[in-house]
């Protein structure tokens, strides 16, 4: 009885390590990955990569052919991958997760036909157009149970990790006082952005504003991700038209100051900016940050001593600098969203509520108040 029992104890371990094999084995087979959309100036991104076997793209919708055999030509890529309607191209290639690279407005298209069928989804920043389509593609991404991330430029920058590291420990900032980001470029126009993707950009439809809604973005997720979700006290704002030739409907340049009680955050947004830069300085009442680029950042927390020049790379702080792995990592539950992380879902229907409330304060002229 004794060797029976043993025999059937070695008979379950078997199974339960082969079902452990088989789970590890599917878990680390390359994630089946479509794209939404082509008309956004980041798709080369996902286009051509190469080099990684951890994602592999199994169906591109776009309905503009002829944007469709540029890039098929330019990539290589076979035009079997391509579809015209986004519901047919989900339903022949059935892919794990989706990316969307169309317009903002696009988004909420994207999720409402991913989500029902279990898609998971990740947009380009900001998340959505509006509070409304924000709230809209939350509710299905609950409920049908999907991830919803949002790509931000930034979230790759060791530098940004390493100032959220430094925020949250009081010793070297202190508590959070003024955070001021600088986000943009020259202007999509004088930086040469291609034809389909400057036409949605400068549409106050498609993208729901200009460098307001291009570059706020930034501000407003990194100050939600520093501020721990807090929500603001009010958000200000005024826009404005420097180069109305050029961008006749949306609005170049923006000055967003989101309250909080006890911290103030100015975000300067503009397409007027002598080159691009993606930069904060970030005070406290012991020292101060300030992030120059990716990689490098000025530092004092000493009255006494001389303002430090520091160099951050991934090695210091281990970020992932490639947002479709960090999308195929959580898919496989390799790692997990932290709550109001930079590309989490809680995160970004706070910042695009931000942006909500910036647009409305630059029509009105007066604060908006944050509701609860």
């Amino acid at each position: 009885m004794k060797f029976l029992k043993k025999i059937a104890g070695c008979i379950i371990i078997c199974l339960l390590l082969n079902s452990q094999a088989k789970t590890q084995t599917v878990n680390n087979t390359p994630l089946r990955l479509a794209v939404a959309g082509i008309t956004h100036g980041h798709v080369p991104w996902i286009l051509g990569r190469k080099g990684k076997t951890d994602v592999t793209l199994v169906g591109i919708y776009e309905p503009n052919k002829e944007l469709s055999q540029r890039y098929a030509k330019q990539y290589n890529l076979s035009l079997d991958l391509f579809y015209t309607d986004l519901n047919k191209m989900l339903d022949a290639v059935k892919p794990e997760a989706v990316v969307a690279f169309g317009s903002i407005y696009a988004h909420l298209a994207a999720v409402e036909a991913c989500a029902p069928r279990g898609i998971h989804v990740m947009v380009e920043k900001p998340l959505a157009l509006s509070n409304d389509h924000a709230k809209r593609m939350a509710e299905l991404a609950k409920r049908f149970n999907i991830y919803l991330l949002t790509n931000y430029e930034t979230s790759w920058y060791p530098t940004t990790e390493k100032t959220y590291q430094l925020v949250s420990d009081s010793n070297y900032v202190g508590n959070l006082k003024k955070v001021v980001f600088h986000h943009g470029h020259q202007g999509p126009q004088e930086i040469g952005v291609n034809t389909e993707f400057f036409n949605w950009l400068t549409d106050p439809v498609e993208n729901g504003g200009g460098a307001l809604t291009d570059f706020g973005c930034y501000g407003a997720n990194i100050i939600t991700y520093l501020m721990k979700g807090e929500d603001p006290v009010s958000v200000t704002a005024v826009t404005q038209h420097f180069k109305p030739a050029i961008y006749p409907k949306v609005d170049d340049e923006a000055t967003i100051i989101v309250t909080y009680p006890n911290t103030q955050c100015i975000i300067q947004a503009s397409w007027n900016w002598p080159f691009g830069r993606k930069d904060m300085e970030v005070y406290g009442d012991k020292g101060y940050v300030i992030t120059v680029d990716n990689n490098n950042m000025r530092m004092k927390n000493d009255e006494r001593q001389r303002e430090q020049a520091v160099r951050i790379t991934t090695k210091d702080i281990p970020v992932y600098t490639d947002p479709f792995s960090y999308f195929a990592d959580v898919i496989r539950g390799k790692i997990k969203v932290p709550q109001n992380g930079l590309y989490s879902l809680e995160n970004n229907v706070k910042a695009v509520r931000i942006l909500d409330a910036a647009r409305e304060s630059a029509r009105t002229g007066r604060a908006v108040v944050f509701k609860k």
